[in-house]
């Protein structure tokens, strides 16, 4: 990476061979090996600034200002009715790097089953083996390459060098309630309790675009573009050709010679097919806007891990500064035996990381410190809206968070886990009393915590799915099905969300698609 870091000024040209839409985990290896690998010329659109030097995005241990940030969409969930209402914040990155330039700096790719999943589910061809190349084309692993991991690409990826008291007593406490203690959950198995991996480098953030962008932004065949909100594709004869876009305040047309790829995330990609009249032909219709192609995949499938926040518990001893991203480790267990897989999560917090409603019910006064816990192989779905034909209007995002009743009693498990884990001596000199609950709970009560606590893991995916059957939104090669010249590379194309964050999963699928559009040309 240069020592400075500056996108040249270079002017817009009327066609390129492709455009992508997003700079996120998803869009940023797509341009990566077009330029690497192929004589094609590319436009990179962001809606977003560059975020290049902004010291909140660079800092691992400040990542959670950078939500309702001017580098975070601002989207809310709409209220959810087995969470006693609430709205939830969904931060979505808006800048180069997308979501890896605000979210928790984890690299994080789940069980391998999770992908078999995927293949299971229809999109054929994307079982563990098959993706497992492409995860390793990502990485830059600090420990060298193996059987399961990678070295030498793009991001890097480091562990904690010296773990934080609270990171560590979940590692110590796991291993005295007889969960397995693993040196890497990116490994064969993700079950136990391990040192997060993160994409930090020399104690500094290494997002997508520090990986994929920045060591290839002199080339003469690339384009970025930043600050410009893509507000329709432009589709002729069944053919996407190009897209809208504003620039300085105009809508202009930018044409695309080969494909225009939409890497836009989970939220704005299918907003954009929708303003673009593919979708739901009814939901179309509702809101005026001619139908294109009838897919009433787009927007549906909305997936996301409901994430309790959290356990508070009053520090024993100073906590001293913040180390890593405010965590260090991570522990993946099963709710209940005869599980295939683990699927529920904790994580330590150092600081207090309560939901409004446990703020205003409990007295967390003075040095806290959390352990949050939830749900990765949540199984409720919901699905996201547009309200309006306005590119920049409201929409209406259901992840129907707890309508399953076995995510909710998932959640009871892992609530008196947490328990469990506060309780051994690992946590014995660090825990001076609990601030969240104050006491212990009975099961109705219990119930109630988890409503309270409910919000976000920043995970939603599965809204323009990939696969074969009449709701699929893109064949597994990432086609949209009934339009030429266009795909989908973001979390949008995932059929069934897998045990992780999102980030890995989708900088594979980048990766890949990358592939499918060499192949193709």
């Amino acid at each position: 990476m240069p020592a400075i870091v500056r996108i040249p000024e270079k002017p817009l040209e009327k066609a390129y061979d492709y455009i992508v839409i997003g700079a996120g985990s998803g869009g940023c290896p797509v341009v990566r090996r077009l330029i690497d690998d192929t004589e094609a010329t590319v436009l990179l659109i962001e809606a977003g600034e560059a975020g290049i030097g902004i010291r909140e995005i660079d800092d691992p241990a400040e990542w959670v200002p950078l939500g309702r940030s001017r580098f975070d969409w601002g989207y809310d969930y709409a209220p959810a009715p087995h969470a006693k209402d609430r709205v939830i914040g969904i931060p979505r990155g808006k800048a180069l790097g997308g979501s890896s330039a605000i979210n928790a700096l984890m690299w994080y790719r789940g069980h391998p089953l999770d992908y078999d999943a995927w293949d299971a589910a229809g999109a054929t061809g994307w079982t563990f083996q098959d993706v497992l190349p492409y995860f390793k084309r990502c990485e830059d692993w600090e420990g060298g390459e193996t059987e399961f991991r990678g070295a030498g690409g793009p991001l890097k990826i480091t562990t904690s060098k010296t773990l934080h008291p609270i990171a560590q007593a979940m590692m110590d406490g796991a291993g005295e309630l007889g969960i397995p203690v693993i040196d890497d959950p990116n490994g064969a198995t993700n079950e136990g309790a391990t040192p997060s991996n993160f994409n930090v480098f020399e104690g500094r953030r290494w997002s997508s675009a520090n990986g994929y962008l920045f060591p290839i932004l002199d080339n003469p065949r690339l384009t970025i573009l930043t600050g410009s909100l893509t507000t329709g594709l432009i589709i002729e004869n069944g053919r996407c050709v190009g897209v809208r876009h504003v620039v300085d305040g105009r809508t202009v047309e930018t044409c695309a010679t080969s494909e225009v790829v939409l890497a836009a995330g989970a939220i704005d990609t299918p907003r954009l097919m929708m303003l673009s009249g593919i979708g739901n032909a009814r939901d179309l219709g509702d809101l005026g806007i001619p139908v294109v192609a009838d897919l009433p995949g787009v927007g549906a499938n909305l997936q996301d891990h409901p994430l309790i926040q959290a356990f508070v518990f009053r520090a024993a001893q100073p906590l001293g500064p913040k180390t890593d991203n405010g965590g260090g480790t991570m522990l993946n267990w099963k709710s209940r035996p005869g599980l295939a897989q683990a699927d529920v999560h904790a994580f330590p917090v150092q600081g207090n990381s309560a939901e409004p409603p446990l703020r205003a019910r409990y007295d967390m006064a003075g040095e806290v410190f959390s352990l949050g816990f939830g749900l990765m192989h949540s199984k409720s779905v919901g699905y996201m809206r547009m309200l309006s034909a306005d590119p920049r209007g409201p929409l209406e995002l259901q992840p129907n968070y707890l309508a399953e009743p076995s995510d909710l009693e998932a959640l009871v498990s892992a609530y008196h886990t947490i328990m469990d884990l506060a309780s051994t001596p690992a946590y014995r000199d660090l825990i001076a009393g609990t601030a969240a609950p104050d006491r212990p709970l009975n099961e109705r009560e219990v119930i109630d915590f988890i409503r309270d606590g409910c919000s976000t893991f920043f995970h939603p995916c599965g809204t323009c799915k990939m696969g074969n059957d009449e709701m699929a939104v893109t064949d597994p090669r990432l086609k949209v099905r009934g339009i030429d010249g266009l795909r989908i590379t973001d979390a949008s194309v995932i059929p069934v969300i897998p045990t992780c964050n999102t980030h890995a999963p989708v900088t594979m699928i980048g990766e890949r698609a990358a592939d499918f559009l060499k192949e193709d040309a």
